[in-house]
């Protein structure tokens, strides 16, 4: 009997739709998930082989959790809004770009941009990730349990980046409204990125954070917060909730 290229395997929990990139092609992987409508009884999909492949699982935009069994390319959960999103290997540019809502989880390292323009949702590093990370977020959370690169958080707007490790040059330059945690050293902060004070409010905020993340055996009390010093734009306390 010939190899079918979707399977259901009872065997797994839930079910899950198991799609073999070794036996079909991406687009009709993502046009799979594309089609899923509210209600679906298809919440679990396991993506196999991923062998480093571009605009794994994009666009997703219903709260199904998909388990990618191996490294992924350029991309990989772009828009997602509402997906749990796990990748057992490491992700290259723009993991999360612009992301919605729900999770994603990458278990080894993220390249360049990771969570880039992300509006929602939680994105968990939990290596390293490399250069530009949260450029322009938007009001995603980003936990990264390693080290981040340089120009971390450029022009961040709204939203949380908590790094367990060190952070590279120019972090937070010409940020807006973004919190920033950092456990580790920093190796230099960017225009208008500066110190401030960690207060009770802070210290709540970030212990949430790393509940959600996973992350056991670290105290918030750890960390040092940077921000906007507000001199690089127009800003008027009154309307702090619109950044």
């Amino acid at each position: 009997m010939p190899a079918t290229k979707l399977s259901k395997t009872a065997a797994r929990d839930n079910a899950s739709q198991v799609f073999d990139l070794d036996a079909m092609s991406l687009r009709e992987l993502n046009q799979a998930l594309h089609k899923l409508t509210p209600g679906s009884n298809e919440t679990a999909w396991e993506v196999l082989n991923p062998k480093g492949s571009h605009s794994v699982a994009v666009g997703v935009d219903q709260p199904v959790t998909i388990d990618v069994r191996g490294s992924v390319g350029y991309y990989c959960g772009g828009m997602n809004d509402g997906a749990a999103i796990t990748v057992h290997g490491s992700a290259g540019p723009g993991v999360g770009e612009n992301m919605m809502s729900g999770s994603i989880t990458i278990k080894g390292d993220a390249s360049q941009y990771a969570g880039a323009t992300g509006r929602g949702g939680l994105l968990v590093i939990e290596g390293n990730a490399s250069s530009r990370c949260g450029i322009s977020m938007k009001g995603i959370d980003i936990v990264v349990r390693g080290n981040i690169g340089h120009m971390s958080a450029f022009m961040a707007q709204s939203g949380n980046l908590v790094v367990l490790g060190d952070a590279g040059d120019a972090l937070g330059d010409s940020i807006y409204e973004a919190r920033l945690f950092v456990r580790g050293k920093v190796d230099s902060l960017g225009a208008d990125c500066i110190a401030k004070e960690m207060r009770a409010e802070h210290l709540e905020l970030l212990q949430g954070l790393l509940d959600r993340a996973g992350v056991t055996g670290v105290k918030p009390a750890e960390f040092k917060r940077y921000g906007s010093a507000r001199t690089l734009y127009n800003f008027n306390i009154d309307n702090a909730d619109a950044y």
